[in-house]
């Protein structure tokens, strides 16, 4: 009798297990392998994230100070002060400003999924760069040469716990990557308990981007310089508001690729790039959260390179430990390459020759025309004159922005 009792109990938990599973299964094929494996008992960690670079007249990376710009990021992140002991951001000395170079690291985050309250360990390096900005608070942000990195310690994976985040009113990119099925995160610090859908960290880095990108007499040619095959990428233009992109799969060694022609939907761009993400492993919430989150940066005025960067690379430039191993971690770096075209190079340059007005007032217009951008542009275009009157200018307006960020 009880026996029977004991298989009677097994036979209505599995069907309460079988009934709660079908209930919230959501119909997306995408979701629906969410749930096959959070119902598995199986760990799952996925990450998304952008290099931002600007290519030269070269085609290689130029040096620039990528934080030199206003931040829409919550006070609640914390940032660089944080390490003198302030805690949270308080409009302190920008320390972060200053800092010189290659690639912006923008927004990764790290989602976790499993089907119970499951307690991990969690820590990223940065080769040849450093963490700027993160959140929930880490027990370490550490630096040696050449690495940095950030170590959460501790943390609880909470599925189907209430979701309750810290928001403020000013709208940030911060948010949109939160409308995702990944499950809550606790985090024990020293001021308390935090909660977040995600773990958040940013920084810049000094590292070589795997795809070199130039602007040659109207086309643009590419160069992949990893061992591995960049795996998809997508040139695209916003001229006056019109725009135009051109998909192109594997790329293994070099092609060169037409300018765009502008006509083209947005809607139809970010289909392609939400395709483009989820078969490289992103949920296709994860994807749609990558893409609002960046949508007014990546489609705003310019000409720029999309790429995938090869799972090898973002391994070896972020070395991500956690423990224990996940039964499958995906990671999707997205590379973004700013392309200096001559229109924005003729646009400056006759901004910059009218001598008859104040050069304050010329460089807060190429400021304000062309953000954080602006000071690599004018580092181009100082190499390539040899008029000596305008490289005077140029370097006086360089630094006007460095002592002005925006």
């Amino acid at each position: 009798m009880k026996r029977k009792h004991s298989i009677l109990i097994a036979i209505g938990f599995t069907a309460f297990l079988t009934a709660s599973l079908v209930v919230a299964r959501p119909a997306a094929l995408v979701s629906q392998s969410i749930s096959s494996r959070k119902s598995a008992g199986h760990l799952v960690v996925h990450e998304w994230g952008t290099f931002t670079s600007i290519a030269g007249h070269d085609g290689e990376e130029i040096e620039w100070r990528p934080l030199n710009g206003s931040s829409d990021l919550p006070s609640f992140v914390y940032d660089l002060t944080a390490l003198s002991g302030a805690g949270l951001r308080s409009g302190q000395r920008c320390i972060k400003c200053n800092l010189e170079a290659l690639v912006r690291m923008e927004t990764p985050v790290i989602y976790f999924y499993a089907d119970r309250e499951t307690s991990v360990s969690v820590r990223v390096q940065i080769t040849k760069g450093k963490i700027t900005e993160w959140y929930p608070q880490a027990r370490m942000i550490y630096g040696s040469t050449p690495s940095d990195g950030i170590d959460w310690g501790r943390i609880t994976v909470l599925p189907g716990a209430e979701e309750s985040y810290p928001i403020e009113s000013k709208p940030s990119h911060y948010y949109p990557a939160r409308e995702t099925d990944a499950a809550p995160l606790r985090v024990c610090t020293v001021k308390g308990e935090q909660r977040e859908k995600f773990l958040f960290y940013r920084g810049v880095g000094t590292f070589d981007q795997p795809l070199k990108a130039k602007f040659d007499n109207g086309t643009i040619v590419v160069r992949n310089t990893a061992a591995d095959a960049i795996p998809q990428l997508i040139v695209f233009e916003n001229r006056g508001g019109q725009i135009g992109y051109q998909v192109r799969g594997s790329l293994k060694r070099k092609a060169s690729i037409d300018r765009p022609s502008v006509g083209q939907t947005q809607a139809a761009l970010e289909a392609e790039l939400e395709a483009m993400l989820v078969g490289q492993g992103l949920y296709e919430k994860e994807a749609l959260a990558m893409i609002k989150t960046w949508r007014d940066s990546w489609f705003e005025e310019g000409l720029r390179v999309f790429y995938i960067v090869p799972r090898k690379v973002t391994d070896s430039i972020l070395p991500l430990t956690v423990e224990p191993q996940p039964i499958e971690t995906s990671r999707v770096l997205v590379g973004r390459i700013e392309i200096i075209t001559p229109e924005i190079e003729k646009e400056i340059e006759t901004t910059l020759s009218d001598s008859s007005r104040d050069l304050n007032d010329v460089a807060e217009e190429i400021m304000r025309k062309h953000g954080r951008f602006a000071e690599p542009v004018l580092k181009d275009l100082l190499e390539k004159t040899g008029d000596t009157e305008l490289r005077a200018r140029i370097q006086k307006v360089i630094n006007y922005a460095g002592s002005n960020p925006r």
